[in-house]
């Protein structure tokens, strides 16, 4: 029970800081995912065995550059192109039993093209079309929350065939679709409440969200079962690190970009 309450408590304030900086200007919201990604930069560098300042460096200048001057477009472009590459080849790394390549040999990748452009597109998320709108991004948390929930709740109650043993034995197939199934049962509610977007973008962005952001996940507990811990760090009594609440919208987050802009194009 005490354990349910610290969670509870520090879930809570982990939203509230989220929204409050969010809805209250684009510069909050930047600032703050600035000092979520130098966090999550410390941890993985951390899970890693691997120490790259450079990172911290890059990280700043590209938040700095993204979300305060004109930029041609075609850097973004390069940007995105790199990140899915890398974040493919993660993937790809998920069925070899016992290795990451990247984990092992491309170390600077990881932290380089996989983490700081997540962080990056994270905040470029609610400008998409030049317009700062916040709800999309909360939007975004919403869908991974009941994906996260129900995926736990779904398995936990009718889950009977796992869905990646070897790297999360807890994960179910059934879970997977439960979770899958109320991130699409958001979407109707984040367009009634929201706005912004219509229903089929929120439609499609939760299915984006619900797949990639569970593949986020597996990542992330591969990467935790290569470097024999539990949890990336201790800043969030009850939940670990920061790197491991935000695996699932690191890794979704290009992806979900990608699509807004497809769409703001074709509209």
């Amino acid at each position: 029970m005490n354990e349910l309450i610290k969670r509870s408590i520090t879930g809570i304030l982990y939203v509230a800081v989220i929204v409050s900086t969010a809805f209250f200007n684009h510069y909050a919201f930047i600032a703050f995912f600035a000092l979520v990604g130098l966090i999550c930069l410390k941890e993985l560098q951390e899970l890693l065995d691997f120490k790259n300042y450079l990172s911290y460096f890059v990280l700043i200048i590209l938040l700095v550059l993204f979300n305060s001057v004109e930029y041609n477009q075609a850097i973004i472009v390069a940007l995105m192109a790199i990140t899915l590459i890398v974040k493919f080849f993660l993937l790809r790394d998920l069925y070899k039993s016992n290795t990451i390549n990247l984990f092992t040999s491309k170390k600077h990748l990881i932290t380089l093209f996989y983490l700081v452009p997540s962080i990056v597109f994270i905040t470029l998320i609610p400008v998409f079309n030049g317009d700062y709108k916040p709800q999309i991004l909360i939007g975004m948390f919403i869908m991974i929350w009941c994906n996260d929930s129900f995926a736990y709740l779904v398995g936990k109650n009718f889950g009977k065939n796992k869905l990646f043993e070897s790297i999360s034995p807890k994960k179910t197939i059934e879970g997977f679709i439960g979770g899958l199934v109320f991130s699409v049962v958001s979407a109707f509610f984040l367009e009634h409440y929201f706005g912004i977007l219509d229903i089929y973008t929120w439609i499609v962005m939760s299915i984006i969200v619900s797949i990639f952001g569970t593949l986020g996940d597996l990542v992330q507990s591969k990467f935790k079962r290569r470097a024999d811990v539990k949890d990336s760090g201790t800043i969030m009594p009850g939940h670990g690190g920061i790197f491991d609440r935000m695996d699932s919208m690191l890794f979704s987050s290009t992806f979900v970009y990608l699509f807004l802009i497809i769409v703001d194009y074709v509209s």
